[in-house]
């Protein structure tokens, strides 16, 4: 049995590093055959964004991916990676909801669970791992690395040692942004190994250029299983080439026995796969130093692109990756992966965009005030008191969050049947995205996304005949426009979270235009509307919050500059710009 074993990312961790996870199930099945006679310890195929991107940009049923790759995928053990008690979402969950979300996967297809905790709080891996183990299955606990004043080799190993406790199968030490040193990585190992007796798994990203050195003195130092990715979908922001590895441990005592013609054979499977996503793939393609001090993780560097695209500010770039290194640091040092890292970014952008913490997102006023669990080191507490002062916390939470939770399954299964979920799977789907899934449900009939052109194709929902107008739903790089053609030819386009056309071909107005009788609240950056927080004709008072606007994942509250009532000029779900119109206050 070869010494050192391969775990290869190219189904789940590639493609979200490289192209903001767009692959589909279609693109990933021709491979599977040869990809299940590799030989892998596991392949990594599901859970993080993959849920989240099948659907909300792929018309896709991520139960059914994991179903038709278990199918395809017989003699490999399939991994997932679980966020703890926040499971896949951007919140922790109540109990039963992880009982039961854990459960369905290791029934739909999940062999390996990954569970990791973005602060590595303990309390919040103890439900996941308890109902993981219920299954069956193999449970191996995961540390969030970073290299910060506080964190440390020993830590570190005490860390392995709590999760042994917990009953862990292995240990992954979970290197987001390629952060983890060829010599430092060898001593981690060590001290990890001198304090529990289970196989360790490393997993780095190719981001600084440190990755394929880093493994190699992982597996000198004692790391039983290291992750890959085939290499025509590695390096960049992605991670070391599996063929790579392989051939630097032939012959030696490290050998993994993998056929490095068959790998060469998906490699070149994927090579032109990759191309259909070119469009949606990271500029980060060669070595960028910078993150050893920024610390982004791959995957967030090509989504933090898009996101600066989309405010107008792609030149702030450099100064964003900078502010988050502050960021990180007045958030108690917290390890910046799934949903730290949307959290730090996030803020980071708002701190570069409008002052530092003039702006800050709900997320991150829970983060602060102990929502998302006890962070490493201690916060701002300048930024606490803020923090508090904004959520009108009495104080902040020192207990493990889910004890604040009461259970909710059945209250969310009863909402998601409102919404059109029709199977358990459905119901977990809800749960984990409430705003996304329900549109995914009406429009799951169409099929997925077709990755050559990225539009959905559907069938006009009313016979095209004098008099009728044909409605189609497009997709366009990620985002669902409804389009009506009436009979004169006239052609009718808005976005389908703004409404759907209404009756007679003309879509509902996604806006109205301020009357210039108030005093105008504008959307300080691009989002989407997700509620209003104050009534329709309500009187608000200055600095009031009015609208909660979505942005990049997380919340921001949207403040009233004058007292009066406030008039909406936008419908909850609308898409909007940033400096659009929002409200008026008169």
């Amino acid at each position: 049995m070869a010494k050192v074993k391969l775990t290869d990312l190219v189904l789940r961790d590639a493609h979200q590093s490289l192209f903001a996870t767009r692959m589909t199930t279609a693109d990933m099945l021709p491979a599977c055959a040869n990809l299940d006679k590799a030989g892998f310890f596991a392949l990594e195929a599901w859970g993080g964004a993959t849920f989240d991107s099948c659907l909300r940009f792929l018309n896709e049923d991520p139960w059914e991916r994991l179903r038709s790759l278990k199918k395809a995928l017989p003699h490999t053990p399939i991994m997932m990676l679980l966020r703890g008690q926040n499971l896949l979402g951007y919140r922790h969950y109540a109990d039963d909801v992880v009982d039961r979300f854990v459960e369905a996967a290791a029934k739909n297809g999940v062999d390996v669970f990954r569970i990791f905790d973005a602060c590595n709080d303990p309390r919040n891996l103890d439900r996941a791992s308890k109902a993981a183990k219920k299954t069956g299955k193999h449970v191996q606990m995961a540390i969030s690395y970073a290299t910060t004043p506080y964190h440390t080799k020993e830590v570190y190993a005490d860390l392995a040692k709590r999760y042994a406790e917990f009953g862990a199968d292995s240990i992954c030490i979970k290197d987001m942004s390629g952060l983890l040193k060829p010599y430092e990585t060898f001593d981690l190992v060590k001290a990890i190994k001198a304090k529990v007796n289970l196989p360790v798994e490393i997993h780095s990203h190719a981001t600084t250029g440190l990755s394929v050195a880093t493994l190699l003195k992982a597996a000198e130092a004692g790391a039983e299983i290291l992750d890959t990715t085939i290499s025509s979908m590695s390096m960049g922001t992605s991670h070391s080439p599996t063929e790579t590895v392989v051939e630097m441990f032939k012959g030696t005592e490290y050998d993994t026995g993998l056929d490095i013609k068959l790998l060469l054979e998906i490699a070149a499977y994927f090579r032109e796969v990759r191309k259909k996503y070119a469009k949606f793939e990271s500029s980060f393609l060669g070595a960028d130093t910078r993150i050893l001090v920024s610390q982004v993780p791959g995957g967030m560097l090509s989504n933090m692109e898009n996101q600066l695209k989309e405010q107008g500010a792609s030149s702030k770039i450099d100064e964003v990756l900078k502010e988050i290194a502050v960021v990180q640091k007045d958030c108690g040092y917290v390890p910046l992966v799934t949903p730290t890292s949307q959290i730090v970014g996030t803020q980071a952008v708002f701190n570069v965009l409008f002052g530092r913490y003039n702006k800050i997102t709900n997320e991150t006023a829970d983060l602060v005030t102990g929502r998302y669990g006890a962070t490493p080191a201690e916060v701002n507490a300048d930024l606490r008191k803020k923090a508090l002062a904004q959520m009108k916390y009495d104080e902040a939470l020192s207990c493990r969050p889910a004890d604040k939770i009461a259970n909710e399954y059945d209250k969310i299964a009863d909402e998601a049947k409102k919404a059109g979920a029709k199977s358990p799977e459905d119901i977990l789907s809800f749960a984990m995205f409430p705003k996304v899934a329900p549109e995914f449900f009406k429009n799951r009939d169409k099929g997925p996304v077709d990755s050559a052109s990225f539009v959905v194709k559907a069938a006009p929902a009313a016979p095209a005949g004098a008099g009728s107008a044909s409605k189609y739903s497009v997709n366009v790089d990620g985002v669902n426009y409804n389009v009506v053609v009436a009979p004169a030819g006239t052609v009718a386009i808005a976005p389908a979270s703004g409404g759907a056309p209404a009756a007679g071909g003309a879509p509902a107005p996604a806006a109205s235009a301020p009357s210039g009788s108030g005093a105008a609240i504008l959307a300080p950056v691009a989002g989407t509307v997700l509620r209003y927080a104050a009534a329709e004709g309500g009187a608000v008072k200055e600095g009031d919050t009015v609208i909660i606007l979505e942005s990049m994942k997380m919340e921001l509250e949207i403040k009233a500059a004058s007292a009066g009532k406030v008039h909406f000029l936008v419908s909850t779900g609308t898409q909007v710009a940033s400096q659009q119109p929002l409200a008026e206050v008169g």
